[in-house]
């Protein structure tokens, strides 16, 4: 590392590589972000679609009840007929009587089928009704992600674009840099990234807010190479508070 003191530095350059850093890291970041935005955005229509998927699959599944208790009662009806059939030829009272109280029975258990069929039948309307209006939900979130979708590759597009700027605009500041402070600037960077470099703040580090002694900020108003004493970084002068 170069020794503190023994390079000259301006403020201004370093002020200007922290900025363009710290635009760039912000940029990545937004970069960065358009992937799990475009995740989350997809997450609704699927939740919709596995809603509906839900839905048919209940509804399919009533109306195979429904079929089954139309069959049943059927049958059963089939069988009140064939009953009525043998009372009609019944050889004696005993049998005639035993014949009259299956078929009460049995009349009895298809109306109680039918009272069955009926409250399915509602459930099937009312199952209907409500795949309608979740096929229209499914339909809206789909316009939506669409249209977020479009939004957000048009944001990453403008983004990579500014970040291929900031990339230029810091090819362009780090060739400022004096010979002998680069490869301790790229070592910084590449451990640290954007704070590698920190101003100075009421006589503080921006970056760790280490109280700095009246002879390191005095050497940073020199202009001379100054690395803070607690985490290392490049200090500068905050452009709002020294002159």
């Amino acid at each position: 590392m170069s020794s503190p003191g023994s390079i000259e530095i301006s403020s201004q350059l370093l002020r200007k590589l922290h900025r363009i850093h710290q635009q760039r890291a912000d940029l990545q970041g937004q970069a960065r972000r358009g992937p799990m935005q475009i995740k989350a955005v997809e997450s609704s229509v699927v939740a919709a679609q596995a809603e509906l998927d839900n839905e048919i699959a209940v509804l399919k599944k009533t109306r195979m009840v429904s079929d089954e208790k139309h069959l049943q009662l059927q049958s059963r009806e089939a069988h009140v007929l064939d009953l009525n059939r043998r009372l009609n030829e019944a050889a004696s009272n005993k049998e005639f009587a035993l014949l009259k109280e299956q078929i009460a029975a049995d009349e009895q258990a298809n109306s109680v089928q039918n009272d069955e069929i009926f409250e399915i039948l509602e459930r099937i309307d009312t199952l209907e009704s409500g795949l309608v209006e979740t096929k229209a939900k499914l339909a809206e979130a789909e316009t939506e992600r669409d249209k977020r979708l479009a939004e957000i590759e048009d944001r990453q597009k403008k983004i990579a674009m500014d970040l291929e700027r900031v990339e230029i605009q810091l090819e362009e500041a780090e060739t400022l840099l004096p010979v002998a402070v680069r490869g301790d600037y790229k070592r910084l960077l590449e451990a640290r990234g954007e704070e590698a470099l920190a101003p100075i703040e009421d006589e503080s580090c921006g970056g760790c807010y280490q109280t700095l002694t009246t002879q390191v900020v005095s050497q940073v108003m020199l202009s001379k190479l100054t690395y803070c004493p607690n985490c290392n970084a490049m200090l500068y002068l905050a452009e709002d508070r020294y002159v």
